[in-house]
């Protein structure tokens, strides 16, 4: 869950500000707060692992070709065949994966909601030994089990989360997931071809493609791996430059695949 409040606390932490962080576990504050879920950062994993994705496999396409000496029409059929195949491949890839996950998670619920209305004392008894586990004992154990089974809700998560390790987010989408994967690896991946598609109307693109390629790349990878601050917490110029790393890195590689093939390409 996303709030406001949350929010304040991560800044709080991410601050070491002692007293930020009271003031955002103030008890009259919550208290009186509509505190609600907010889906802006649902899909924030999916996008910039998507767009990473996509603007390293296409850059080391066009790094490859480019270190190949083949043309810049090669370039384009290439960098955008493997732009929508891989992008459509991932995306699909990410839904039938989330799908099968929902499936799965909804099986165990269901699994779970049989047992306790068929087997209660022997749930019950599952929920005194997880928390028991946990060093609870005595009165207070007792009186946290009796608290958690009164409530079948509650007690069906109480398993799924502490048993099972699973956590249901009923909000999530893996359609919308697949959807903003597919759209950010498109657009990211786009970006090192977008020299070559405007050389023909800008000409100080057309004398250098592949130079204005790998300034236009290195930039949203920068971009790119700063934007994992939404995901990771860390700090964004640090995720700028290990993106910028990592795809530079790839794109060498095929660069250097593509240059010592280069006889190929020309005797094909």
């Amino acid at each position: 869950m996303i709030t406001r409040r949350l929010d304040e606390a991560r800044q709080a932490y991410k601050n070491r500000d002692v007293l930020a962080s009271m003031a955002a576990h103030d008890p009259t504050k919550i208290g009186n707060e509509v505190w609600h879920k907010t889906g802006q950062g649902k899909y924030i994993g999916s996008a910039i692992y998507g767009a990473s994705d996509g603007i390293i496999t296409t850059f080391a396409v066009v790094a490859g070709v480019a270190g190949a000496g083949l043309s810049a029409a090669v370039v384009l059929i290439l960098g955008l065949a493997n732009l929508i195949g891989d992008g459509l491949s991932m995306a699909i890839g990410d839904f039938l994966s989330g799908r099968a996950e929902r499936k799965y998670q909804k099986s165990e619920e269901e699994r779970e909601l049989w047992e306790i209305e068929n087997h209660p004392e022997g749930e019950r008894e599952e929920v005194r030994q997880i928390y028991k586990n946990k060093g609870l004992e005595g009165e207070t154990l007792e009186n946290l089990v009796a608290a958690i089974t009164s409530n079948k809700s509650l007690w069906i998560h109480t398993m799924m989360t502490e048993e099972l390790g699973i956590y249901i987010d009923e909000d999530s989408s893996p359609l919308k997931s697949a959807v903003v994967t597919f759209i950010s690896f498109v657009v990211a991946g786009f970006m090192p071809l977008l020299a070559y598609v405007l050389s023909s109307h800008v000409p100080i693109f057309a004398a250098n493609q592949f130079l204005a390629a790998v300034m236009i790349t290195g930039i949203t990878l920068f971009t790119v791996g700063a934007a994992r601050v939404f995901v990771t917490g860390e700090k964004w110029y640090l995720g700028g430059l290990e993106m910028l790393v990592v795809g530079g890195i790839s794109a060498s590689a095929a660069y250097l695949i593509g240059f010592l093939l280069k006889g190929i390409a020309g005797a094909a």
